[in-house]
């Protein structure tokens, strides 16, 4: 039973992210007082059907139905693993096509399929990356040591106050972001410099010409200027491939042969990662969220603070409160504490994404929901993850396979499928582990970022539902400052700085189309990231017209007929998630269209897809129950 208990906690949601069990409107403490409580609750809540909440239907896990989709998952799944194990056999027929695309492994007799080379990068690069990651946070300890905080006895979060309580307690915060936001300037600009070497000097040019342009333009100019002046800088950063020093000079001084030495000079000095520019996109939408909250910061009243007005405590706020409300005007106006953030190095390669307002209230306040079990059960769960990814590159060759244009015909429906969905699998975890990595650093640091990724690949039925789950941090802060900027997706909506506006559905879609392009931009300026985003807006219409079509209220007298019905329009949403994400990550437009008519093209093909979609539909409804089980525990996710 021990055991079982430990398997719940590391793959609970609560492990996960507090942020994902408890309400963003409720203070701090109570949520985490709320998420020790909820182990033995949520066991009531299974058990007995008396104390289900509102709109909630009665478990169905040991019903027949539920027996028999177990039962066939059960038997597919194995066969699926099967499939795509025997065209990686070196027996196959394509072996020789993609042979030279793997490398040697480290489970005797088997080779490693390392022929992506963005994870390959990252891979090889773990060891080094780990020794940094336990470094900086003992570096921390021993600067905090050497430059002690006046006041860091009072950084205990007191349940009563007292007013002289309050004043030792914001000098503690004042004392504690000082000595924080220091140690990151000083640690990220080294950091910077090991990265990028001499281009570390690119970045903090175009970091400061951002400040200043956020700082001194008249208020009304920001938001244009902030958006003209990053989109533009993504673009030039692409075409002009970093900016090499020695082509910069030839521009500037092209008759000066010292001016062409010293740039190629500078040139050899890139640091461990010359390309910097690949990178900076995270940091451009630390940019963006810094000149917007100024921005709204602005527009709010300054005669006194919010937390003063609602009377809260600023170290037990709301999630919501710390993203939203806004810092000191003078830490606005701070160049070094800018640096500190967009610079912050746990999450400047890779995020997650945090706002600026939430790091400031992180940097004064320690968020109550960090612990060191939590920690430790993320930190455990992130090595089964990268094992689970190295088993499946040891086994599994589909990334190669892909990548050596093979003729598809030579493959069976079953066989070709599974190439994909498992391309799209080891697509999805090359992206999660470097996600978890960083974040697991930051929490190791004391700072508590948004968990990006929420439910497993394999758990999504919903285009919209799994843009929220998925690089969910990116989600919300497109959220925040485009989505809902720019009027939302129906109903009333309300903007950063507290104006509400009520588009029409019409106006929803061209939103979503706005995000998508921004979004397929900001991965990267090429045409099929371009397709991508625009074939996820085309995708998601019909979701949109079918809830609009049939929305659930109507459906609230017959909702087994209406799991039906949701489970049939689910089915088509991911072969359509799968299809574009193939064509965005994977495989492009040409070999999609392959897979394509190799899968339907033939009787035998079609027979498959016909039960493929079958089993779909019942794999649709376990992740139906999964969803009904948190809201039996008072989870309500939108995703």
């Amino acid at each position: 039973m021990e055991a079982i208990h430990l398997f719940r906690r590391l793959y609970s949601l609560d492990t996960l992210d507090t942020r994902l069990t408890t309400s963003s409107h409720t203070p701090l403490t109570i949520a985490t007082e709320e998420s020790s409580e909820k182990s033995t609750s949520e066991r009531t809540v299974e058990k007995n059907p008396a104390n289900l909440p509102p709109q909630v239907l009665p478990a169905k896990w040991r019903t027949p139905e539920f027996c028999l989709y177990f039962a066939v998952i059960t038997f597919c799944l194995p066969l699926m693993f099967r499939s795509v194990m025997k065209v990686s056999r070196p027996s196959h027929p394509n072996y020789p096509k993609f042979e030279g695309l793997l490398s040697p492994g480290w489970i005797p007799g088997r080779k490693i399929d390392n022929s992506d080379s963005q994870y390959s990068s990252f891979r090889e690069n773990i060891p080094y990356m780990a020794v940094v990651v336990l470094v900086q946070p003992l570096l921390r300890r021993v600067y905090n040591v050497v430059f002690p905080s006046p006041a860091a006895s009072h950084d205990a979060v007191r349940s009563i106050k007292d007013e002289a309580t309050k004043k030792k307690d914001l000098a503690s915060a004042d004392d504690r972001f000082v000595q924080r936001s220091s140690f990151d300037l000083y640690f990220a600009l080294i950091f910077l410099a090991v990265l990028h070497g001499f281009s570390a000097l690119k970045i903090l040019l175009i970091l400061y010409i951002n400040f200043n342009m956020a700082t001194r333009i008249p208020k009304e100019y920001i938001p244009t200027t902030t958006w003209v002046f990053n989109i533009g800088i993504l673009f030039v950063n692409e075409f002009c491939h970093g900016y090499h020093y020695a082509r910069v000079a030839k521009a500037v001084f092209p008759f000066s042969a010292s001016a062409s030495n010293w740039g190629n000079f500078l040139d050899t000095y890139g640091g461990l990662v010359p390309r910097w520019e690949i990178l900076f996109n995270f940091t451009i939408l630390r940019l963006i969220s810094f000149n917007m909250d100024y921005y709204w910061s602005l527009e709010r009243s300054r005669s006194s603070s919010p937390v003063e007005k609602k009377q809260l405590d600023p170290s037990t706020i709301s999630e919501r409160d710390r993203v939203t409300l806004p810092a000191a005007h003078a830490t606005y106006r701070s160049f070094r504490i800018y640096l500190s953030y967009t610079l912050y190095s746990p999450l400047y390669l890779a995020g997650p994404i945090l706002t600026f307002n939430d790091y400031i209230s992180q940097t004064r306040h320690p968020s109550p929901a960090l612990s060191r079990s939590r920690t430790s059960l993320y930190a455990i769960r992130f090595l089964l993850l990268l094992l689970c990814m190295e088993l499946l590159l040891h086994y599994i060759y589909t990334v190669a396979i892909c990548a050596s244009s093979p003729n598809w015909h030579t493959y069976t429906p079953f066989q070709l499928s599974n190439l994909g969905y498992f391309n799209l699998q080891i697509i999805w975890l090359k992206l999660l582990i470097p996600f978890r990595f960083f974040r697991l650093w930051a929490l190791l640091d004391g700072m508590d970022p948004p968990e990006n990724v929420v439910r497993c690949m394999s758990d999504n039925y919903s285009t919209l539902a799994f843009w929220r789950g998925w690089h969910r941090s990116f989600n919300r802060w497109i959220v925040r400052y485009i989505y809902v900027p720019l009027g939302g997706g129906g109903g009333d909506r309300t903007t950063g700085s507290g104006k509400r506006e009520g588009p029409s559905k019409l106006r929803g879609v061209l939103n979503t189309l706005a995000v998508f392009t921004f979004v397929a931009l900001w991965h990267d300026i090429n045409l099929r990231l371009l397709m991508w985003g625009w074939l996820i807006t085309l995708f998601v219409v019909p979701e949109i017209l079918a809830t609009m079509a049939f929305p659930a209220w109507k459906w609230k007298d017959r909702p087994e007929a209406y799991r039906v019905l949701c489970g049939i329009g689910a089915v088509g949403n991911i072969l359509m998630m799968m299809a574009a994400n193939l064509v965005g990550f994977a495989i492009g437009i040409e070999g999609l269209k392959g897979m394509v008519r190799a899968l339907v093209g033939t009787r035998d093909g079609l027979a498959f897809l016909a039960t493929a979609c079958v089993v779909l539909f019942m794999a649709v409804q376990v992740m139906f129950e999964c969803r009904e089980s948190e809201r039996r525990r008072g989870i309500r996710l939108k995703f």
